[in-house]
């Protein structure tokens, strides 16, 4: 999946959460529908969706690469937001991360939080 649409929808810059897989941007095209979903209910706050992206970025799969810092960040919000499995899965990839990309992963859990207080808002 392309990381630059992840990131626009982290970042709360994308308004429409149903990519175009017939736009024919690579970027896109290997997005798995599972992310996409997974994406749109994040933005809304949906714990078992924050736990879902964890998986995918820590597993490297549904057409996302294997990415530990964003997977810590999603197992983080999915664990904050009371899914009981996120805080074993945070701990078990963070054995496998150096306190930098922990610390990496904890500020960009804390900016996904303030970037949905001023959506709510």
């Amino acid at each position: 999946m392309g990381k630059a649409w992840i990131n626009l929808v982290a970042d709360g810059a994308a308004t429409d959460f149903s990519p175009d897989f017939s736009s024919g941007d690579d970027a896109l095209r290997g997005t798995d529908l599972l992310v996409a979903t997974c994406l749109a209910a994040a933005a809304q706050g949906d714990g078992n969706a924050f736990f879902d992206l964890g998986v995918a970025f820590s597993t490297g799969s549904h057409g996302v690469d294997c990415d530990l810092v964003e997977a810590h960040k999603w197992f983080n919000l999915a664990a904050v937001a009371g899914h009981d499995e996120a805080a074993l899965c945070r701990a078990d990839i963070s054995e496998e991360m150096t306190a930098r990309e922990i610390a990496e992963a904890q500020r960009r859990a804390r900016e996904w939080i303030a970037a949905s207080s001023r959506r709510a808002a």
